[in-house]
């Protein structure tokens, strides 16, 4: 049985269920190789990681129905998130299993272009392939600078962002 998380965290992934979703992602987005996930031997795949967009379950919720739906095509992060964990950047041809709020995988996603540029640099483009609000850049910014002081660095106008774009692989 899984445990509730905290109102503001999203629940824990249930690792066999990533599996069979990574599975049936495999299958039905008819993937056959995939180096560094589905080499030649069954042996030798690699489940891809798991995340979650936002804070909070709700948010993960309503982020990855974005996915699902194809409205939802890029994110940004802090850059200062991943150099404290010492995390590397994502790369394009990466891909990765987005939960919903409760630990339920419900895309497979490939990253196809990464930037970082300073937080006042992001344009409209990429504030409308979000999908969030009103997908303007206004939206954008507003809700981005609220997320962003909550980041390791807190937020600055000119703090780097990592700018990330994705498609959707499969989704359910």
């Amino acid at each position: 049985m899984t445990q509730a998380p905290d109102a503001d965290e999203p629940f824990a992934p249930d690792e066999g269920e990533v599996e069979r979703f990574w599975g049936l992602a495999c299958h039905r987005g008819k993937l056959t190789t995939l180096p560094g996930y589905l080499p030649s031997s069954t042996l030798e795949a690699v489940t891809p990681p798991t995340w979650s967009f936002g804070r909070t379950p709700a948010q993960a919720d309503e982020l990855v129905q974005l996915v699902v739906d194809g409205v939802k095509t890029a994110t940004a992060s802090a850059r200062a998130d991943y150099d404290a964990g010492d995390d590397p950047l994502p790369r394009v041809g990466e891909m990765g299993i987005v939960l919903d709020g409760a630990g339920h995988p419900r895309a497979l996603v490939e990253t196809t272009a990464v930037d970082v540029v300073p937080f006042s640099e992001v344009g409209a483009d990429h504030a409308r392939d979000e999908g969030e609000g009103d997908r303007t850049l206004e939206h954008w910014r507003r809700v981005h600078a609220d997320f962003f002081s909550g980041s390791v660095g807190g937020f600055e106008p000119d703090m780097p962002v990592v700018l990330e774009r994705f498609r959707l692989v499969f989704g359910q």
